[in-house]
């Protein structure tokens, strides 16, 4: 099947890929279309509906969708939803992953609790009346330095205590299994497999 996905993220795209064999996943700009929706959602789900649901409107084609990012408790949550965000001022430019990296380090500074969980919200919508929505997520701990050069975003620094690595130490495959991006697609793969010979509502 081909999907559009709502995400100009080139790592992300390449992750997905590989979770989604047999299926051809396209990005606005492979289509040459502008796409830049605004996340305002309250939850990782509201962000990654709002976004498959604006780009379908715009191309009438399936969509999958996700919003992702990491949760760290001894800081409220947060990053959070705003976990590609952190770090930035309004309007500016976003951080670069070593620059939000280096800040989250910064902030867990003198704290003991460095558990951590990734979030992942993944929505495949094939019109706005039937759409799935998954939700999975991976715990780790965050390490005091960044290791390891896989992976992408705050890989480096979440570590996976059964692994004794930390994500981004990881081959991508292996990453894919455990991953929480891995495991909401898994789930997608057998939604699209069952749900890849039903027509959309016309």
């Amino acid at each position: 099947m081909e999907i559009l996905l709502a995400s100009g993220n080139s790592h992300k795209k390449q992750e997905l890929e590989k979770i989604l064999p047999g299926h051809t996943l396209l990005t606005p700009a492979d289509l040459g279309i502008p796409f830049n929706h605004e996340e305002t959602g309250e939850t990782f789900s509201d962000n990654a509906r709002g976004k498959a649901l604006a780009l379908h409107k715009l191309t009438g084609k399936p969509v999958l969708a996700d919003d992702s990012g990491i949760c760290v408790p001894a800081l409220g949550g947060a990053p959070g939803i705003y976990s590609a965000r952190y770090g930035s001022r309004p309007g500016g430019p976003d951080l670069e992953a070593p620059e939000r990296n280096a800040l989250l380090l910064k902030n867990m500074e003198g704290k003991e609790d460095r558990r951590a969980f990734f979030v992942c919200a993944m929505v495949l919508l094939f019109d706005e009346y039937r759409h799935y929505t998954i939700q999975e997520t991976v715990e780790g701990r965050l390490t005091h330095a960044p290791a390891g050069a896989g992976g992408f975003g705050y890989d480096p620094l979440f570590y996976l205590e059964e692994y004794g690595k930390t994500m981004a130490e990881l081959p991508a495959e292996e990453k894919n299994l455990i991953s929480h991006r891995g495991k909401a697609g898994a789930g997608m793969a057998l939604l699209l497999d069952r749900n890849s010979a039903v027509p959309a509502h016309a």
